[in-house]
C-alpha cells in the first residue's frame, strides 16, 4: 500500500485532522496507528507550527493560502467589523479574499470537503461541500449547486459538525460524534471513488471535538482526571478510527498518489480561565456603570459599560483579544493617539503579571499584530494574549468574583489548543526524509504546488518542505 515509486505523483490526497496532536500520533498512540506509522516510515514528517492565533479559523486558511492571519485580516472565529463596540462578526468563507490552494489549480480537478472557511461554497474546477460553519442543509453548501442532491441521496441527514459539543452529557456527545463522522466518511469515500480528481481534500473536525469533550478523561495531568474512568480510551479510539479511515482512502486513491496527513494546531489541557474583562474592571482599565452581582454571570455584550471611562476591554475565547479605547478611532475613545504605544506597553506588562488560581506565576505570551504579521488587514486586536501557555483560556464575561475561573463560561470544555500541529507527507516521486523540524503551516501550500509541478506564486509566505 505504501510502495514508493520514483515518478511524479498523478494526484494529491490531503486528510486534514483538526487539532490532531503530534505527541499522540508520533508517540503515545503510535503502536495503535499502523497506517500513520507506515506513512511515517515511508515519508517526511514532523511538527508543524501553527498560525497565531492557533485556532481552526484562521489556521486552515493560512495553511492553504500561505498567507498569515494579518494578511488575511482574520484573527479568530469572531472579528471586529468596525471600530464600534458591537458584537464581533463571524468569519466564514466570505472573509477570505485571497486565493487558496485549489484556486491555483484551474487546469486540475479539485474536490474540497469540509475545509474550514469554505461556506458559502464558491465556484472552482471541481466540487465542494462546505465546512462546520454551514448553518443547515437548506443553505448553499455545495458547488455546483446540483451536488447537493447527490450528497443528500448518499447521506440523507448529512452533518457538518457535532451540535452542542460543550456538554456534560458525554454519552450523547459520543453518539453524535460518531454519527457525524460516519456520515462524513461515507460521503468522502463516495466522492473519492465515483468522481475524477487531481486534488482531493477533506478536513475532519471530530478530532477537535473529541479533545474538547473528553480530554479530562484521557490526560493524567488534567485536574479532573480519574484513573479507570469509562471514557479513558475515547480519544485513543477516535484516533484509531482516523487511522483506519486514512488506510481506506489511500487504498482507493492508488499508489501513484501523494498523501498528506496534516493538522492545523495541537491540543493542550485546560487548567482554567482568566476572566480578562473582570480583571480589567478590577484593575481600573474598564468601568461598569452597574457592576453585576458576584455569582451572576453576565455576558460582555449584556454588561453596562461606561465607555467614557474605559481604556480597554477584551474578547474571550481560546486566546485573549484585547482592544484599546483610542480617541479618534473608537466612538468614545479616551486614550490619546500619541499615548497609544505607551499605554499598550503598560497594559501588556500588567497582563503579563496576572497569576493563576493559587497565586502562581503563569507564562503569558503577548503579541502585537504588527510585530508578527507581514501586513495587518481588517481590525486586529491591539494585544493578543496566550494565557498560561494556552493551559488557560480567556473568559470575557463578568460576575466571577475574581480574576480566574475553573469553569468555562460557554459550557464544559476540557482542552485548549497548542501551537504545534503535525504533518506526514508521502510522495511517490521522492524518497522520504523522516522526521524534519522547523516547518510552519504556511509551508504546506507551496510544497503541494511544487510537488504538482506548479511554481508557487511570489506572494506565498511559506517555504517548500
Amino acid at each position: 500500500m505504501f510502495n514508493v515509486f520514483r515518478r511524479k505523483p498523478k494526484r494529491v490526497l490531503v486528510l486534514g485532522l483538526d487539532c490532531a496532536s503530534p505527541d499522540l500520533i508520533f508517540n503515545q498512540f503510535k503502536a495503535d496507528l499502523p497506517t500513520f506509522s507506515r506513512l511515517m516510515s515511508a515519508g517526511t514528517w514532523g511538527e508543524l507550527e501553527s498560525s497565531i492565533p492557533c485556532i481552526t479559523v484562521p489556521a486552515w486558511s493560512s495553511m492553504l493560502s500561505s498567507r498569515d492571519p494579518g494578511v488575511l485580516g482574520v484573527y479568530g472565529f469572531r472579528n471586529r467589523t468596525d471600530y464600534s463596540y458591537k458584537e464581533l462578526g463571524v468569519a466564514n468563507g466570505d472573509a477570505i479574499k485571497v486565493k487558496r490552494l485549489w484556486d491555483y489549480l484551474p487546469d486540475k480537478t479539485s474536490i474540497i470537503l469540509n475545509v474550514p472557511q469554505t461556506f458559502p461554497a464558491r465556484p472552482l474546477n471541481g466540487a465542494m461541500v462546505t465546512d462546520f460553519l454551514t448553518p443547515n442543509l437548506d443553505s448553499a453548501f455545495t458547488y455546483p449547486a446540483a451536488l447537493k442532491t447527490e450528497v443528500l441521496r448518499v447521506v440523507p441527514e448529512y452533518a457538518f459538525d457535532v451540535k452542542n459539543f460543550r456538554t456534560n452529557d458525554k454519552e450523547r456527545l459520543l453518539r453524535d460524534l460518531y454519527a457525524m463522522t460516519e456520515k462524513q466518511m461515507k460521503l468522502v469515500k463516495h466522492l473519492l471513488t465515483v468522481r475524477d480528481w487531481d486534488f482531493f481534500m477533506h478536513v475532519n473536525i471530530g478530532v477537535d471535538r473529541v479533545h474538547h469533550g473528553f480530554w479530562r478523561y484521557h490526560d493524567p495531568l488534567h485536574r479532573l482526571y480519574t484513573p479507570g474512568n469509562p471514557f479513558e480510551h475515547v480519544i485513543r479510539d477516535y484516533y484509531k478510527l482516523m487511522d483506519t479511515f486514512a488506510a481506506e482512502l489511500i487504498a482507493a486513491a492508488g499508489d501513484d498518489t501523494l498523501i498528506l496527513i496534516v493538522s492545523d494546531h495541537g491540543v493542550a489541557r485546560m487548567d482554567g480561565g482568566i476572566c480578562i474583562n473582570e480583571w480589567l474592571w478590577r484593575n481600573g482599565w474598564l468601568t461598569l456603570k452597574t457592576p453585576p452581582p458576584a455569582g451572576q454571570i453576565t455576558r460582555f455584550d449584556d454588561a453596562d459599560i461606561d465607555w467614557s471611562q474605559t481604556k480597554a476591554w477584551a474578547s474571550g475565547g481560546y486566546y485573549g483579544r484585547v482592544f484599546l479605547n483610542v480617541a479618534g478611532r473608537e466612538p468614545h475613545g479616551i486614550i490619546p493617539a500619541a499615548d497609544y504605544e505607551s499605554v499598550r506597553d503598560d497594559l501588556a506588562a500588567a497582563i503579563r503579571s496576572i497569576p493563576g488560581d493559587q497565586g502562581q506565576p503563569l507564562n503569558h505570551q503577548i503579541y502585537k499584530p504588527a510585530e508578527i504579521y507581514q501586513q495587518v488587514n481588517g481590525i486586529a486586536p491591539d494585544l493578543m494574549v496566550y494565557f498560561g501557555e494556552l493551559h488557560w483560556r480567556a473568559v470575557g464575561s463578568f460576575g466571577h468574583g475574581q480574576h480566574f475561573t475553573l469553569e468555562n463560561d460557554t459550557g464544559p470544555d476540557d482542552a485548549n489548543h497548542a501551537p504545534q500541529g503535525m504533518f506526514i507527507l508521502v510522495d511517490p516521486s521522492k524518497r522520504g526524509r523522516g522526521e524534519v523540524r522547523g516547518h510552519q503551516l504556511m509551508d504546506i501550500a507551496p510544497t503541494l504546488l511544487t510537488r504538482m509541478g506548479i511554481k508557487p506564486p511570489a506572494e506565498m509566505q511559506g517555504s517548500i518542505i
